[in-house]
């Protein structure tokens, strides 16, 4: 065997134990006491030379954590409490882990996100979360969630009180753990054997109010000389973080300039009634927001509203002043002259919407492993996670209430009106708020037997069952009670009943000034204004067994191998709630259910060759070789390797690097997502009055459909969406290059000891599973130079409707031809005694070189590193001083400078469209006390109050100005404390 004490002196003892939280650094079992007085150097060499051999993410061989041939990222829960963060989850998705890939978190409940509202989900390399494989103690967690397009482990079902350490691979390793690991591996690893009670608490105060966070905890064990059980329960909660919460959110305006130059917001239409920028808050992207207190007609003669032009209008907003015309009403859109963006949009009551969601979790964790001292010195083990999570959202809608031709609803002066299609009148009304929750109870439990085949082989075999049950509800109007209600005749006492009066039928209003408003009776309301609830139900059972220990001898060591198999099954069931399977959602998406199954049967190997060690040259060189043959029920079979290699030419400097390809059948819900046919509003029409963009793309390809340059669409946008199987969707592969150098030069110990390690990446995936989005494929088609030339996004757009211009997107799974990631990561460490403690520095850098897609195989390769949103470069900055029983941090996360001008054809020193924002810094500062029973630690993070970057409206979902990216703290200076107490 290998002599483990020559592993001290590897330089990758500094690189591949680092712990980087934010970019810190420690050892991974940083909890074992090494004395304050020790050199880092000291520590890491005892260390190295008591552990015993574990499996590293990355391998199934066992072995210590100094020498994997990939490079794994330790994050240990002490380092990450330090620094404040409130959840497993939050750590998961923070920059030092994502490199400022955007990810789906508490930001996105107003979106229609994989996993559904609520959902927290993370992806390495920007690649998304369904390639990013998640384990538990080396275990695959199951996808959780809700509605369709559940795909992706959600992270609120993880334990965090009892979590020792996160490894995070960012290597490809299909050929290890099978599809999904295609640009990572995240490991979270329990503490074991744990023996006594720990309760814990930790509570976040936030500058603003809301967003405020809190979690209590306590953690058990015992451990005997035959067995071992531990486990925890925690209950954590999130209040709510509304728009009126922060004063960056209250009022989203356009935020171009004019022309000719001057000032961003400049262009901001002015609103006549308050003389102030306009505010949009009900669409969030911008001008032309969803128009309410407002009522639509044919063209008809009245008086201007102020800011409004001419004579003839076809929007009204009510006005009891008005005597002349249309009495009691002013004109504010139609015609050639006047611009929409007069009409009323602001509500308060939007400010209302949820910035950050709401959310309540309960969870459960129990392990456990008993010597049954037969079956080769067997363990039995056990583990059994359940959690609960409740989050709610609030929004806001807009009711188009269209009153029939002819109803007795219709007041006198507006009962000539025709609207179109048997409509009188259609009143825009500022409804006011709606709910939508979820309910997601997932539960996993596995059991399985290890031991020894032999003095020097040992066996695992376990069984795993996942199930994810969620029920989420929403509010909607229901188009058959809306229909009913809007057909009434007098009831003789000057109201009004229901033609058909079944079902409890309550009338609707007369068209008043209030209702316009938004005042409507409450009776009225509860009768259309109905919450549906659906159901979404995810199993997934797991079988795996493995053998490893070394094959022969050779000089320099033994040649290690593990094989085993694996078969797995899954099944997805989601069934909307009957009114949207039935059409029956008023504006809203009809959704069919999403039902499938999938099984995969696999076989893996891998082996290790120590090639040299201990000699001239080579104090290291080791080739590692793994391969999987995977067969899918759905896709049939396919085959994966990955080979790697390690030197040490001399004790200071280290080389490692890895070639692998991946396999990934398409989820469940990415093969047999339910038809969807929904729509989105007119307002995305990308060509709505393109006249106000002149000379860009956009007002290029709109002037070629032949719309006028204040064009309004008028028709909601259609968009089709499906699973991919019935239409070839096929399974996508990958190929994956690492290759690092790892330094450690011998310094004199009054300087301290420094390392650094460089690891370049290159991932290659083809035939990537993906949709683009409706309202993002309209924005790449209609701004891009090439358009309709039988190329990229365009070819998802059909022709639009020769009456009425309308749009219907094309929006199901397809393939990517191609998704490419490249770059290089950079970790460097400083560590030294000073005064009566130790300084430990850690600064982690990520650059970009490339992220690049495109759609079709003909289709040039687009670029977006750099881009809004697709940070080229991220870096954190971790500082820890040690001293006796205090420890003190200092946190700083950057992400870089980014601009979409090149994208877009734009100069951006005349562009109207301010679409670059600065480098951005969030700084965090905490201290711990720690004594033999008792901790307390304390801080705060978002030192400085940094709020988001602001850009225009015009290309990028916001909130308020700033873009929607996950990278950015939206909820502001947070101070945290964190208390346990053991027994």
């Amino acid at each position: 065997m290998m002599n483990r004490k020559s592993l001290s002196r590897n330089p990758l003892s500094f690189a591949l134990a680092s712990v980087l939280v934010l970019g810190a650094s420690a050892s991974a079992y940083a909890q074992d006491s090494a004395s304050s007085t020790q050199t880092a150097e000291e520590a890491a060499k005892a260390k190295a030379t008591n552990l015993e051999a574990v499996t590293v993410t990355g391998s199934r061989i066992s072995r210590d954590v100094f020498n994997s041939v990939s490079p794994v990222q330790v994050i240990t829960r002490e380092e990450t409490t330090l620094a404040g963060f409130q959840s497993t989850a939050g750590v998961l998705q923070s920059t030092a882990v994502t490199a400022g890939a955007a990810q789906i978190n508490n930001a996105y409940g107003g979106y229609v996100t994989n996993g559904g509202p609520g959902a927290n989900t993370v992806g390495l390399r920007g690649l998304g979360p369904t390639r990013t494989l998640i384990l538990m103690n080396g275990r695959r967690i199951a996808p959780a969630g809700s509605r369709g397009s559940v795909g992706a482990t959600d992270l609120n079902v993880l334990p965090d009180a009892i979590v020792d350490r996160v490894e995070v691979l960012k290597d490809g390793a299909s050929s290890i753990y099978g599809s999904d690991a295609v640009a990572g591996v995240i490991n979270i690893i329990t503490k074991s054997k744990i023996d006594g009670v720990t309760f814990e608490a930790r509570q976040t105060a936030t500058d603003g109010g809301g967003g405020e966070e809190r979690r209590y905890a306590i953690v058990a064990g015992k451990t005997g000389s035959s067995g071992h059980i531990s486990g925890s329960y925690e209950y954590y909660n999130r209040d709510a973080l509304t728009l009126n919460d922060r004063e960056w959110t209250r009022c989203n305006t356009d935020y171009r300039r004019l022309p000719t130059g001057g000032g961003w917001g400049g262009a901001d239409t002015i609103d006549p009634l308050t003389g102030q920028p306009k505010c949009y808050p009900i669409t969030g992207t911008g001008s032309n927001g969803v128009t309410i207190n407002t009522i639509g007609t044919q063209n008809l003669t009245g008086v201007a509203a102020a800011g409004a032009r001419g004579t003839t209008f076809n929007r009204w907003r009510p006005n009891s002043a008005v005597s002349t015309g249309l009495v009691g009403f002013e004109g504010v859109g139609g015609g050639q002259t006047t611009n929409s963006n007069i009409r009323d949009t602001f509500d308060p009551r939007t400010l209302n919407r949820s910035l950050i969601s709401g959310a309540e979790t309960h969870t459960a964790y129990l392990q456990g492993g008993y010597d049954l001292g037969f079956m080769g010195d067997a363990e039995f083990y056990g583990e059994l996670l359940g959690s609960r999570r409740e989050s709610e959202q609030t929004g806001y809608r807009q009711l188009s209430l269209d009153y029939l031709r002819g109803s007795p609803l219709i007041p006198a002066n507006l009962a000539s009106s025709n609207f179109g299609g048997g409509v009188g009148v259609r009143a825009f009304i500022g409804f006011g708020n709606d709910k939508s929750s979820q309910k997601v109870d997932f539960f996993k439990g596995t059991a399985g037997v290890r031991g020894h085949v032999s003095d020097t082989w040992d066996y695992d075999f376990y069984l795993s069952h996942a199930r994810s049950d969620a029920d989420y509800t929403m509010q909607s109007f229901l188009t058959d009670r809306l229909n009913q209600s809007l057909r009434v005749v007098s009831n003789g006492a000057g109201g009004f009943s229901c033609v058909d009066p079944s079902n409890g039928c309550v009338a609707a209003p007369r068209l008043t000034s209030a209702v316009i408003g938004g005042e409507l009776p409450r009776d009225w309301v509860n009768y259309v204004f109905r919450p549906v609830t659906g159901n979404t139900l995810y199993t997934e059972t797991t079988a795996n067994i493995s053998f490893s220990g070394p094959l022969f001898s050779l000089p320099h060591g033994d040649v290690q191998a593990a094989i085993g198999a694996e078969y797995r099954r899954a099944k997805i069931d989601d069934t909307p709630s009957i009114d949207s399977i039935n059409n029956n959602l008023y504006n809203l998406t009809s959704s069919t259910p999403t039902r499938g199954k999938d099984a995969v049967k696999e076989v893996f190997g891998e082996l290790e060759v120590p090639v040299l060690s201990g000699v001239t040259g080579a104090e290291e060189l080791t080739f590692n070789a793994s391969a999987r043959w995977t067969d899918y029920d759905s896709y049939g079979s396919d085959q994966t390797y990955k080979i790697g290699g390690l030197w040490t030419p001399v004790s200071w400097v280290s080389f490692r690097a890895s070639y692998g390809t991946s396999y990934r059948a398409p989820a469940l819900f990415e093969q047999f997502l339910g038809a969807t046919s929904g729509f989105l509003s007119n307002q995305v029409d990308p060509c709505n009055t393109w006249g106000n963009d002149p000379g860009t793309p956009l007002a290029r390809n709109c002037a070629s459909e032949g719309l006028a340059p204040d064009f309004q669409a008028t028709q909601s946008v259609a968009v089709i969406q499906a699973g991919g199987a019935e239409s070839g969707l096929k399974a996508e592969t990958s190929k994956n290059f690492t290759g690092g150098i790892v330094l450690q030069p011998e310094t004199p110990a009054s300087w301290g000891d420094f390392s650094l390690a460089v690891d370049y990446f290159d991932i290659k995936v083809e035939n990537g599973v993906s949709r683009a989005g409706g309202a993002n494929i309209l924005d790449l088609c209609y701004n891009s130079p090439d358009f309709r030339d039988g190329g990229g996004f365009c070819r998802l757009v059909d022709a639009r409707n020769p009456v009425n211009n309308a749009l219907t997107v094309h929006d199901s799974y397809v393939n990517l031809a191609n998704d490419n990631v490249r770059g290089l990561d950079y970790t460097l460490r400083y560590t030294r005694d000073i005064g009566p403690g130790a300084l430990r520095a850690t600064a982690q850098l990520t650059r970009f070189l490339e992220q690049s897609n495109k759609l079709f195989q003909d289709d040039p390769l687009i670029d977006y590193n750099g881009m809004l949103n697709t940070p080229d470069m991220t870096g954190t900055l971790d500082v820890v001083y040690s001293w006796d029983k205090w420890r003190v941090r200092y946190g700083l996360e950057w992400i870089n400078a980014m601009q979409s001008y090149d994208y877009y054809e734009l100069d951006p020193a005349t562009s109207v469209y301010k679409f670059d924002v600065a480098s951005y810094f969030l700084h965090s500062l905490s201290a711990e006390y720690k004594a033999d029973t008792w901790s307390v630690i304390a801080g705060v993070r978002n030192l400085r109050n940094e709020e988001p970057p602001v850009i225009s409206s015009g290309a990028y979902n916001r909130v308020g100005n700033a873009p929607l990216y996950s990278g950015y703290d939206y909820v502001g200076r947070t101070y945290f404390v964190n208390i346990s107490k053991s027994f």
